[in-house]
């Protein structure tokens, strides 16, 4: 948690596609996603159509890229992967399914593949079609080198995903988080579903908080590399590491303002925990808070216009918020003893945070901006870090719910919680932009 990281501080420092006009819209975007039924969509195996023999790579390729366009249909909260059922199959002694198989099976939509291997490329057709109705609603087709074919498989689903709901699929996006290697911690980055991991510092210190900006090039954490605690950036395609921002005391805490021209942080340069803004070049713009009390956690609303942020002002932490020139502070949460790490919705309805509940545990809940309808969201571990994906329809978290620290994902009703990392000592996570 961004508090408990604060207080260690404080301690060690004192495509080509056509699609028709009516392909149905399914809006998912609020705490009620739960409530709205998936819509189930199989996926077909992808098929060669080319005029030539294929090797068994091409076809291991085909089937690798099916498999990540089903997991990516299957992670989207608004769609349920429909999969083949191999005792159906052989009941019946189908070799394979028609619409009709497809629509015994559960699916309303079913996309087939195609696939072609132009010199060192793989070309993929893909097509989505009604089951019931046996039509065609919409095409596409893309064409990397093969050794591109995750993204070749995330860039489908992408496709489809806009094709049915108008917006921009997540399926190329990154996540940054920290692990512990001996005793150092590192900032590392992967995709969305885990895959393609890599260290992008290699400090051999403690790195804390990553963010990304808002273009994804960059992302700013924080650091001991020289020997005091100082804000630090690190460029996503090169790895090579700058220094931001250095004061007296801690620079902790990291959030970057929407419009990508300021930065959110706590220092300690006056003696006290409190929030200032900085600009890009880590100078001081303003001082937000002025209390005696711990604040800490910044995060900006989607429109910039207001952050909220952790105090223990009156007497344990709580979420409150404030505009973004540090006015119009108020109390949002009331129910949990301990509330940690805030996060602002997309929408900016809602904000999803650390809290200790009655159960004595941490778990990750969520409260409307007014305060009401708080809801827990996990039931298992120590639940910390959480963040927004950049539709606000699934959130990346910490918990050591499996025994050592992992980073987990789930939609924003709590459902569909999926593990992404398996070494250890994984912490404090960020979604990145859209990248494409």
């Amino acid at each position: 948690m961004i508090r408990t990281a604060l207080l260690l501080c404080l301690f060690l420092t004192i495509s080509m596609s056509v699609s028709a006009q009516d392909v149905p819209v399914f809006p998912i975007d609020t705490i009620r996603t739960g409530d709205v039924r998936p819509t189930p969509i199989g996926v077909e195996a992808m098929k060669f159509v080319g005029n030539r023999y294929i090797t068994r790579d091409d076809s291991a390729l085909m089937r690798y890229t099916t498999t990540i366009i089903q997991r990516d249909i299957d992670f989207f909260s608004g769609f349920k992967l429909v999969e083949l059922d191999s005792f159906y199959l052989k009941t019946y002694e189908i070799s394979e399914l028609d619409f009709l198989g497809w629509e015994r099976l559960g699916a309303d939509l079913l996309v087939k593949l195609e696939a072609e291997f132009p010199g060192q490329n793989l070309r993929v057709t893909w097509r989505l079609h009604e089951v019931v109705r046996h039509r065609q609603v919409a095409r596409g087709r893309l064409e990397y080198n093969r050794a591109f074919w995750r993204e070749l498989g995330h860039d489908i689903a992408n496709d489809i995903v806009y094709h049915l709901t108008g917006e921009r699929g997540i399926f190329r996006t990154k996540i940054a988080y920290i692990r512990q290697i001996g005793s150092s911690k590192e900032v590392f980055l992967s995709d969305y579903d885990g895959g393609n991991e890599r260290q992008l510092t290699h400090t051999g210190t403690t790195n804390l908080s990553p963010a990304f900006s808002p273009d994804g090039k960059d992302i700013y954490f924080t650091s001991y590399l020289e020997g005091d605690h100082h804000l630090y950036k690190v460029s996503v395609e090169s790895g090579q590491v700058t220094k931001v921002a250095g004061f007296p005391g801690l620079v902790a805490a990291p959030s970057i303002s929407p419009d990508g021209t300021k930065i959110a942080c706590v220092l300690t340069k006056d003696g006290n925990s409190e929030i200032y803004l900085l600009d890009l070049n880590g100078r001081v713009i303003k001082r937000l808070t002025n209390h005696w009390a711990i604040d800490s956690s910044p995060t900006w609303s989607p429109d910039g216009s207001m952050l909220a942020f952790s105090s223990d002002r009156t007497g344990s932490p709580q979420i409150y918020t404030m505009d973004a020139f540090g006015l119009k502070t108020r109390r949002v949460t009331y129910d949990g003893y301990y509330n940690d790490s805030p996060i602002w919705s997309h929408r900016g309805n809602r904000i999803t945070f650390v809290s200790r509940t009655k159960r004595g545990r941490f778990d990750l809940a969520s409260v409307d901006t007014s305060g009401a309808d708080y809801r827990i969201l996990t039931e298992f571990g120590r639940n910390e870090n959480p963040h927004f994906s950049p539709d606000g329809k699934q959130i990346v978290f910490s918990s050591n719910r499996l025994g050592p620290f992992e980073i987990f994902t789930m939609d924003l009703t709590g459902r569909n919680q999926r593990r992404l990392t398996r070494t250890g000592g994984n912490t404090n996570p960020t979604w990145g932009p859209l990248n494409r």
